[in-house]
């Protein structure tokens, strides 16, 4: 999963953004979300604990996050301490969520390696600037799934299997190959 957390003003109009690719890199999802007034490390927690609970919610219990945050991944880490209040609960939770996965790992990288993230982070800012999306916080994200399919005898067979829970409803947009 690569993550990304932005505020315009620092705290200012902040946003979040996953990105979550399988393992040979096709894209399972891809979602944001305007936090309203927050600085850019408050961003960058909320697109972890998004992230988190992605994966747990969809049973991906091992995971490896990127970021373009050093403080972020140094704190999770465990190399830097967390000294800011408002991120120490943020960090907990952070925590105990690491603790119900299998395996996990964070990785930092510079900003042009997780481009995709932060190319979401920052249309959600833009989108709420230019007042086209709601900003509450702790709304429920919309999350994008991609499948192929083939259509026999009335149905259609996806050709893997998608994130979904039990009896879960979805809308479904389906576009023709040429």
């Amino acid at each position: 999963m690569h993550i990304d957390g932005a505020s315009r003003g620092n705290p200012g109009p902040a946003a979040y953004a996953v990105v979550v690719k399988a393992v040979d890199g096709a894209l399972l999802a891809a979602f944001s979300k305007c936090l309203g007034q927050a600085t850019n490390n408050v961003a960058e927690y909320e697109a972890l604990l998004a992230a988190l609970g992605y994966a747990l919610r969809h049973h991906h219990l091992r995971l490896t996050v990127v970021s373009d945050s050093e403080l972020l991944v140094r704190q999770i880490q465990g190399s830097y301490k967390v000294k800011s209040a408002g991120l120490q609960p943020l960090h907990q939770q952070a925590r105990q969520m690491i603790e119900r996965l299998e395996s996990f790992a964070i990785e930092h990288v510079r900003r042009e390696h997780n481009r995709e993230a932060d190319r979401l982070v920052n249309k959600a800012l833009d989108a709420a600037e230019a007042g086209k999306t709601s900003v509450e916080p702790r709304a429920a994200p919309v999350v994008i799934l991609h499948a192929a399919a083939t259509h026999h005898r009335g149905v259609l067979e996806l050709h893997h299997s998608l994130p979904l829970a039990e009896g879960e409803e979805v809308e479904l947009e389906i576009r023709r190959k040429n």
